[in-house]
């Protein structure tokens, strides 16, 4: 059997590349984007109801990760990246339909030039990422209570950041021109610790694309160093 599904609609996210993206939604608050409707469904009266709600459910494509395939064992970073364990034992993008879920927060419609918009918070998903459906999110049900969490182990510590001096001005500058609060977006992602599981005991300097910002960063022991926030330069 074969089925045929058609996006919804795409994500417009403050994450502009894969590194960086926290490992769940809800981990950075700061966090924002909006889902650009695709015709049929960008219609108003299809969403009636929904600012009752605080969050919603979203299915989506992981649109970048099908070129590589799908693996029947991975090792998840909860396990340091050392352990394999079963596909269907993670929250692995390598699936054999490519399939994710989030949950994030419904910040409200807005219609520009025509278009349709969701805006959208605390999410964790890639710039450009298709929607192949958005429900509600209902506390009574879809938190229980008496759940495992299995071999995965969050820890509330979170990674010192420090931001240079010209990095504060870099923000504030971008604060007035855009009305995104680019430094506490940087600080709650870098929290997170995004590197990979096997680099985390070497000391390095690293990049990452948030909005059309590159931020550079130096990674230590102890801590996180912002380096410099610069405007990505169009190719």
């Amino acid at each position: 059997m074969e089925y045929t599904i058609q996006p919804i609609g795409l994500i417009h996210s403050c994450y502009s590349e894969k590194f960086g993206i926290p490992r769940q939604p809800g981990l950075v608050k700061s966090a924002r984007g909006s889902i650009e409707l695709l015709p049929p469904c960008n219609r108003e009266e299809m969403f009636k109801g929904l600012e009752t709600f605080s969050h919603i459910w979203l299915q989506f494509v992981f649109h970048e990760s099908m070129d590589d395939g799908w693996r029947p064992t991975v090792r998840p970073p909860w396990l340091g990246g050392r352990e394999r364990v079963g596909l269907f034992a993670s929250r692995s993008p390598h699936r054999p339909n490519f399939l994710g879920l989030s949950v994030v927060r419904y910040l409200g419609m807005r219609k520009v030039q025509g278009k349709l918009f969701l805006d959208i918070g605390e999410l964790d998903l890639l710039h450009g990422t298709p929607i192949i459906d958005i429900k509600p999110y209902v506390p009574y049900s879809d938190r229980l209570e008496d759940a495992a969490n299995g071999f995965v182990r969050f820890s509330e510590k979170k990674i010192n950041v420090c931001f240079s001096a010209e990095v504060e001005v870099a923000c504030r500058r971008y604060k007035e021109e855009s009305g995104r609060d680019l430094k506490a977006l940087i600080r709650e992602v870098l929290e997170q610790d995004p590197r990979p599981a096997s680099q985390r005991q070497k000391q390095r300097e690293y990049g990452m694309l948030l909005w059309e910002m590159n931020v550079r960063w130096l990674a230590d022991e102890s801590e996180f160093t912002v380096l410099s926030v610069e405007k990505e330069e169009e190719e």
